[in-house]
Parts: C-alpha cells; sequence; structure tokens
C-alpha cells in the first residue's frame, strides 16, 4: 500500500487515523482564498499540497454559487478535479455523514465552507 494511504474521517480507527485536531487549519474570508464575504473555510484534515487545497476550496465555492442541491455540488467539484488532475476523484458533500477511505498519497482534503462539509479525494 505505498501509493495509498488510510484516512478515517468521523470514524472510530485511532491505530490508522491521525487526529483531525492536529491538522486544522483556519481560513477566514480575509485570507488569500476567492470565497465570498462572511464564508469561513476551515481544513479539518489535508493530505493535499497547499495550492492545490485552496484549487478545491475555490472550485467549491463556484459550486456553490452554481448549484443549491448538495448532489450537483459534489458533481461540479468531482467532475472539476478529474478534468484538472485526472481521474478519478470522489467528492461528498453534505452536514452529517460519516466516512472510511483510502485514497492516493497527497490527493485527500476534507474541509467545511460555512456549514457544509466537503470530502475529496482520489482513489482508482
Amino acid at each position: 500500500m505505498s501509493e495509498e494511504a488510510k484516512r478515517t474521517v468521523g470514524g472510530a480507527a485511532p491505530a490508522i487515523a491521525k487526529s483531525l485536531s492536529d491538522d486544522r487549519k483556519s481560513i477566514s474570508s480575509s485570507a488569500p482564498t476567492s470565497a465570498a464575504v462572511g464564508e469561513k473555510v476551515i481544513i479539518k484534515s489535508a493530505d493535499m499540497r497547499d495550492d492545490m487545497q485552496k484549487e478545491a476550496i475555490d472550485i467549491a465555492v463556484a459550486a456553490f454559487e452554481k448549484n443549491s442541491v448538495e448532489k450537483d455540488v459534489a458533481e461540479h467539484i468531482k467532475k472539476e478535479f478529474d478534468k484538472r488532475h485526472g481521474a478519478t476523484w470522489h467528492c461528498i458533500v453534505g452536514k452529517n455523514f460519516g466516512s472510511y477511505v483510502t485514497h492516493e498519497t497527497n490527493h485527500f482534503v476534507y474541509f467545511y465552507l460555512d456549514s457544509k462539509a466537503i470530502l475529496l479525494f482520489k482513489s482508482g
């Protein structure tokens, strides 16, 4: 499993996953991101380059501006990352969900945009 890493989000596997509280980064609307005024971004866990994280946030903001249904937001983010960074990306958007995923190294981000959680990762 040299190319992949296991990550727990919202699950209970402390032996495998590192603490999410250690990875938290808060990005306010005054930070250099295209998030509109009033939108709060908190990166809960990431195994991804900073520039790609910013790109994920920017795409998520644009997706929420175009769509009101979470499924459509997730589809927009996934398709955009497939186009820009090759297949196969997966995206989950919502307020309440649990997950346990395996992802390619350096291709995972879990963040909040206001009250919505976005899980984006590459696998397969």
